[in-house]
């Protein structure tokens, strides 16, 4: 009852009303096992709707926290099914194990298309926060051997995605504390040294391969970027520097600013935005 309730509260906060009753959930589907966890992902689909594209939905929590219980369901009505993944904390295991969770993930859901009932051929990657964070990493590092991992059944399935939406997420770790608030700092510090194994003074090259930032090539599929003016948790210039960088490169990107919005504001997720993502989506064949 207290599934519903939250879904029902989210679809009608945070995009176009649908009703519980028009959700098929799938839940608690094992994609991939480590030597003492059981990897899991929960499938959210509109009853009726036939082979909508699938989006990933990778949570925030500054990558030692969250889960993958209630994800944003507000782009649902508009024709997509969407995946809510967990993967290990950082306090479990260092990076980039939590990119091998969620490439293994991906494998899983394309291998297992056909069966669950959404397209295989284009994968859209979702994340808010540090979920935003590994959302790029992902998309940046399509078909990268050394962050494919070997997790699960599908190791000869692709885990590349086709498009990335990427809410509040930092870009660069090698210039993200000389942007960062004194609030910024307190989460941050701490919580990259967990990520990376060791501080982040220590860890430069390592820092670099977690960092979006320097993964962007020529071959890196569009990325829709989202963040608040006035987020004191991330620094907007994180995600100026991943827009940048995808310009360099003549990519299709797509940033908006959005005024007077902090970390995780519920604005991200309301009804205009929605219909912005959407419209990119449809304009790059998605």
């Amino acid at each position: 009852m207290k599934t519903i309730l939250m879904l029902i509260l989210f679809s009608f906060c945070f995009g176009k009303i649908q009703a519980q009753d028009d959700i098929e959930i799938t839940k608690n589907l094992v994609y991939a096992e480590t030597n003492n966890k059981k990897l899991q992902l929960d499938i959210y689909k509109s009853k009726g709707q036939k082979e909508p594209y699938l989006i990933v939905w990778v949570h925030g929590g500054a990558w030692h926290s969250g889960s993958k219980e209630n994800p944003p369901l507000g782009l649902l009505p508009y024709g997509y099914a969407l995946a809510s993944i967990d993967f290990r904390a950082s306090t479990e295991k260092s990076f980039p194990a939590n990119v091998h969770d969620i490439k293994a993930a991906i494998r899983f859901l394309r291998a297992n298309a056909l069966k669950y009932g959404y397209k295989s051929d284009k994968i859209i990657i979702w994340g808010g926060s540090s979920g935003g964070h590994l959302a790029a990493l992902v998309a940046t590092t399509n078909n990268d051997s050394t962050l494919e991992g070997s997790l699960g059944n599908y190791t000869s399935t692709s885990s590349s995605v086709q498009a990335c939406l990427d809410f509040y997420g930092p870009t660069n770790f090698l210039t993200i504390l000389n942007q960062s608030t004194p609030h910024g700092l307190n989460v941050r510090l701490p919580a990259l040294a967990i990520l990376l194994g060791k501080p982040l003074d220590q860890a430069t090259e390592l820092a670099k391969s977690a960092s979006p930032f320097y993964q962007v090539d020529a071959t890196d599929p569009p990325i829709f970027i989202v963040h608040g003016e006035q987020d004191i948790q991330v620094p907007i210039n994180q995600s100026i520097e991943l827009f940048s960088a995808y310009k360099s490169k003549n990519l299709k990107v797509q940033i908006e600013f959005v005024p007077n919005a902090g970390h995780t504001d519920p604005v991200y997720y309301k009804k205009d935005m929605m219909e912005k993502i959407d419209k990119f989506l449809k304009e790059i064949k998605i």
